[in-house]
């Protein structure tokens, strides 16, 4: 009896050394990334909605000023509606169709609003109403909390699918954590890519 209790204790340092061992060799690496990326997901979307709760204010302020720009008016609303209506899937991070598309939407959302600043450049007594000017400094604001919010989401992806293609991080992901998968990030538009020209 004596030498099973002396035996079950000398177990005790080999079982807390493997435990540190395998803290120290990145076992929680990857569910630490994947957290980050959550995160940082979570910070676009709010992002997103809080661009998408300025709009309804934006376009009637305008509405009231410039009444013949129905069209863009309708842009704005509409593209804003497509965006908000689309149902995210849980795996959207993991779903390149899915990610794409609300890529896509919020980029209409985008256009949709600079044509619609355009238009209002149009309108003196538009561009010196202080409501107005309240409203696009917020979506000014919204826009930049946008930029750094995709960078971050970006770096958070980048550092988890370095990890998890990466040996020994690979290896553990195979044994441990076999549900994880590469995650999508935002891409830059053909459009955006395209060099402007400049004519004079």
């Amino acid at each position: 009896m004596h030498l099973k209790y002396l035996r079950a204790l000398s177990l005790i340092p080999a079982f807390a050394f493997v435990v540190v061992g395998l803290s120290g060799c990145g076992v929680n690496k990857l569910p630490t990334l994947d957290e980050q990326v959550k995160a940082a997901w979570s910070e676009v979307l709010n992002q997103y909605q809080r661009r998408a709760d300025l709009i309804p204010n934006l376009v009637e302020t305008v509405k009231g000023y410039a009444h013949q720009e129905q069209q863009v008016l309708t842009e704005v609303t509409e593209a804003r509606a497509h965006a908000t209506q689309m149902q995210l899937p849980a795996d959207i991070l993991s779903n390149p169709q899915a990610f794409h598309q609300f890529e896509q939407n919020q980029a209409a959302i985008g256009g949709a609003l600079g044509r619609l600043l355009a238009v209002a450049e149009a309108y003196p007594d538009l561009k010196s109403n202080q409501n107005f000017l309240a409203l696009q400094s917020q979506l000014e604001g919204t826009e930049n909390r946008i930029a750094v919010a995709r960078r971050d989401y970006i770096l958070a992806v980048q550092d988890y699918n370095t990890a998890l293609r990466t040996i020994p991080q690979r290896w553990i992901a195979s044994i441990l954590y076999p549900d994880m998968k590469v995650r999508e990030t935002f891409t830059i538009s053909d459009q955006a890519q395209q060099v402007p020209q400049v004519k004079f």
